[in-house]
C-alpha cells in the first residue's frame, strides 16, 4: 500500500474509534482547542457528546443561508481561496507556479481554454460537509484512485498533488444547460470522500470508475451533496463565457457568492 495511504489508513481507523467516554471527551476538547473551533455554529455544540472523532469532524452547521437567485454560483464549504484565475491553454494552476492540464485532473478529453477555476481548500478546523453550489444536474461521475497526500497551502507550493491525489470528479450541467465540473479531492487522513446522492460513491475502488446517468440526478441549491471525513480540497472548473467570479474574501462560508453564471 502506498505510504500516504497506509498512514491515513492508520489515522482514520483511530479517528472512528470510541474510546471511554472521559477519554473522548478530552481528545474531542483537544482537538476543538488547537484548531479553535466555534463549536457554537454547531449542532451538538458540546464537544463530548460526539461520540468518535470522526463524529466531531462531520459535525452539522446550525444554520446556513444561500442566495435564492437561480444564476448566482454559491460557496459549497467554509474554505480558503486558495486560487482563482483564467484556464489558459486548457491548464489550471494548483498554486503560483504550479499548473496541470485539466484532462489529466478530470480524466476526460475535454478543453475548457479561457474559461475559470477556482481552488477551495477546507482545513482540519472547518465545516467538512459541502453542499449544491446552484440548481443542476450530475449527468456523470468520475471515482479516480490516486495518493493521499497533504493539500495545505504550504505543501502544494512544492508538489504538484491535484492530479495524483484520489479525487471524485462530478460533471454537472446547470439551468442554462452548460457543463461544469465539480472535483472532491482526497488528502493526507481523509478517509472517504462522501457524495450522498450516490451509494457506491460511497466506497473506495482501485481503478478508476466512472458512472453515467441516463437520468441525470437533479440537486437543488443548498442540498447536501456530501462530506469528507477530514479537511481537503474543492475545485471547481467552467468553460469560457461561463461564469463570472464575484468573490473579494479570501475565506468564505458555505453559502457565500462565489459568483454567477451566464
Amino acid at each position: 500500500m502506498n505510504p500516504s495511504r497506509l498512514l491515513s489508513s492508520i489515522i482514520v481507523k483511530l479517528a472512528r474509534t470510541p474510546f471511554p467516554k472521559f477519554i473522548q471527551c478530552f481528545i474531542n476538547k483537544t482537538y476543538v482547542k488547537i484548531y479553535d473551533i466555534d463549536m457554537s455554529e454547531f449542532t451538538p455544540e458540546d464537544p463530548c457528546e460526539y461520540k468518535t472523532l470522526n463524529d466531531l469532524f462531520i459535525r452539522h452547521k446550525k444554520y446556513i443561508e444561500f442566495y435564492e437567485d437561480e444564476d448566482i454560483f454559491v460557496s459549497p464549504s467554509d474554505s480558503l481561496v486558495l486560487y482563482e484565475g483564467e484556464i489558459e491553454q486548457n491548464q489550471a494552476y494548483q498554486v503560483k507556479g504550479k499548473k496541470y492540464f485539466l484532462p489529466e485532473l478530470l480524466a476526460e478529453d475535454v478543453d475548457l481554454s479561457e474559461g475559470y477555476f477556482v481552488n477551495l481548500y477546507l482545513s482540519p478546523r472547518d465545516y467538512h460537509r459541502y453542499h449544491v453550489p446552484i440548481d443542476l444536474q450530475v449527468v456523470k461521475a468520475t471515482y479516480i484512485p490516486g495518493d493521499l497526500m497533504p493539500v495545505k497551502p504550504s505543501y502544494l507550493e512544492k508538489e504538484l498533488v491535484y492530479p495524483k491525489n484520489k479525487r471524485i470528479v462530478l460533471k454537472c450541467k446547470d439551468s442554462k444547460d452548460r457543463f461544469f465540473y465539480f472535483v472532491a479531492v482526497g488528502a493526507m487522513i481523509v478517509g472517504r470522500i462522501i457524495m450522498n446522492f450516490d451509494e457506491r460513491l460511497q466506497r473506495d475502488y482501485d481503478e478508476i470508475k466512472v458512472f453515467e446517468y441516463e437520468e441525470p440526478i437533479n440537486l437543488k441549491k443548498g442540498d447536501e451533496l456530501g462530506r469528507f471525513e477530514f479537511g481537503s480540497s474543492i475545485l471547481l472548473f467552467f468553460g469560457p463565457e461561463h461564469f463570472k467570479y464575484l468573490n473579494q474574501k479570501d475565506y468564505v462560508e458555505v453559502g457565500d457568492i462565489l459568483g454567477e453564471i451566464y
